[in-house]
């Protein structure tokens, strides 16, 4: 219903001189029509009333503006809630056109009335249960501001959390609004017909050429037979399209009521391309300059192992590696084996290390877990102490969770890991040792702009002494993402000139980062962190400094000016500030 009182004063003399237009409206509803109403010039809604005034040499088109503003002013208040706006036309002494708009009272909620029809009308406990669950969750609820948008994006919600599970076919049979102006009051009718419950039936897959059908097995959780769940396709069609073999992956089934007993689960795929070659270079404060060839093959022996391999060349560290992947099994898990050659030269401790391993991973939605077996032989050359080579088989076993709204940029959320692992003397081992490490980020909004970082380390390695335990077992700390304002790895243990691994490892850190304008932010930082070969030798060193970020596709980068007090040296660190 629109009610809109008009009143035209000395029409003749607001038209008769060359006038200017300009709007009188509270802020509420001054803007929306500043920028909606095609009578005023929408680049001017954060202009004054001055600014606005524009000289209309035609007093044609004047009237013609008038006119516009008069028939469409009332219809965009009704989408906010205002149906007895009152307009004016007014002609000021200056020889200015005013159109002054009154809104009136808004119209609030005063009842809601949802009903239902279809299959889920029916009287059952579970289908009550259900019902009574979407009307607790309907958003526009009494004596809410009624609008347009709230009214639709309602509607909207309540459809889409009928048809999510069971209804796929679901429906606004109905809907309509009774307003009464004069006591600015919305009674609210909504009417959905579910439709019959739909049960999943066949897999009809398409898009296969180089894998065959039982590779998307592998990933599928579906069965027929069990009730529609659009979260439970949507996993699918997330599991398949993060795997190395599909670019792309959709989801859906047939929503035709006719087949809800069982609706065919269609799944179309798109191959990637199984073979790759990269190169790269970068650059890093830790380890210096650095380049890079990899090759992975996705489709290796045509039996659907991954490949990964890696060539990389930096100042201080020089590696190689390859892992062949198996496929992910039905249950979940997937396998690999390894080979890695590393070797180093860092803080005077110059390491070399060759490597074999099989790993067991499984990833769920947010965690990881992982079990391995390693065998290693080290070499390390401290400068001024003796060498030494180790040997060592190991056991290891992992998890990770993360639950952060971005992955690339979190502000809000946590990231958790934990490790164990080590070796016997009675299993190709030098030593009896048994590593713990545990690490944790915590992420808070500020305000608006700034986001609250902190972020803990802790480990130790049960053994008589660190001797004969490789260096990947010990700890050492410093350097970006660890203890800034002291070079990379250089908290440890002396051993001559050198610095090596110790058995124990605290790391603490919070940093404040606040996003300045657009990509660009400031962040200020504490860290504190220490490794040393017993608890009693721990003593935190302590590094502080400010920094800059920027918002990249892979994460926020950062270059950090750091203060390292035990040494008293600035010191510059890059990074790559995500969550791990």
């Amino acid at each position: 219903m629109r009610v809109a009182a008009v009143t035209v004063l000395s029409l003749y003399a607001a038209f008769a001189n060359a006038a200017a237009l300009k709007l009188s409206a509270p802020d509420t509803v001054r803007t929306l029509i500043l920028k909606h109403v095609s009578a005023f010039d929408a680049k001017r809604a954060d202009t004054t009333e001055d600014e606005e005034a524009e000289q209309i040499s035609d007093e044609g088109d004047t009237l013609a503006r008038v006119r516009r503003a008069r028939k469409e002013i009332p219809g965009l208040l009704e989408t906010e809630g205002y149906f007895s706006p009152r307009i004016e036309v007014e002609q000021e002494p200056n020889g200015r056109t005013l159109v002054r708009v009154t809104p009136g009272r808004r119209t609030t909620v005063r009842e809601v009335e949802i009903r239902f029809a279809g299959e889920l009308a029916a009287d059952k406990d579970e289908r009550q249960a259900r019902r009574a669950a979407l009307v607790a969750a309907w958003p526009l609820t009494k004596d809410q501001p009624f609008t347009q948008a709230a009214w639709a994006a309602a509607k909207g919600k309540l459809l889409a959390d009928v048809s999510s599970h069971d209804f796929a076919a679901a429906r606004i049979a109905e809907s309509a609004v009774d307003v009464d102006p004069e006591r600015a009051a919305a009674r609210l009718l909504v009417v959905v017909d579910s439709g019959p419950a739909f049960r999943l039936g066949a897999i009809d897959l398409q898009g296969l050429s180089l894998y065959n059908r039982d590779l998307v097995e592998r990933y599928n959780v579906l069965r027929e037979g069990e009730p529609y769940d659009y979260e439970r396709l949507v996993a699918l069609q997330n599991a398949l399209q993060s795997t190395p073999y599909f670019s792309g992956a959709i989801v859906e089934i047939d929503r035709d009521p006719a087949l809800a007993d069982a609706t065919p689960v269609r799944i179309a795929i798109t191959e990637a391309e199984p073979r790759r070659f990269g190169v790269g270079v970068g650059f890093s404060s830790n380890t210096g300059a650095r380049s890079e060839v990899n090759y992975r093959d996705a489709n290796l022996f045509g039996r659907a192992f991954e490949l990964n391999s890696s060539v990389r060349v930096e100042e201080k560290r020089q590696s190689a590696f390859a892992d062949v992947f198996l496929p992910q099994t039905h249950s979940g898990f997937r396998d690999a084996a390894g080979i890695t050659w590393l070797n180093e030269d860092i803080q005077n401790l110059v390491t070399q290390r060759f490597s074999v391993g099989v790993q067991r991973m499984r990833t769920l939605q947010r965690s990881t877990v992982r079990v391995s077996l390693n065998y290693q032989r080290e070499i390390t050359r401290p400068e001024g102490a003796e060498e030494q080579v180790s040997t060592a088989f190991t056991l290891n076993y992992g998890a990770d969770v993360r639950t952060v709204d971005n992955p690339a940029d979190p502000r809000r959320g946590y990231s958790a890991g934990f490790q164990i692992g080590g070796g016997a003397r009675a299993l190709l081992s030098d030593q009896n040792f048994l590593r713990l490490y545990g690490r944790a980020q915590y992420f808070q909004p500020v305000a608006e702009s700034g986001t609250l970082i902190l972020r803990g380390e802790g480990g130790y390695t049960i053994a008589p002494s660190s001797q004969g335990i490789p260096q990947d077992f010990l700890f050492r700390t410093g350097g970006s993402q660890s203890v800034r304002g002291y070079d990379y790895q250089s908290l440890g243990v002396a051993e001559g000139s050198a610095v090596v691994g110790g058995r124990t490892l605290m790391v603490l850190s919070s940093e404040y980062v606040y996003w300045v304008s657009g990509p660009w932010g400031v962040a200020t930082f504490v860290d504190a962190g220490d490794a040393k070969d017993t608890w009693n030798d721990m003593r935190l060193k302590l590094g502080y400094g400010v920094g800059g970020r920027w918002r990249s596709p892979a994460g926020p980068l950062g270059m950090d000016v750091a203060y390292g007090q035990e040494d008293k040296k600035f010191r510059l660190h890059f990074t790559l500030a995500i969550a791990f």
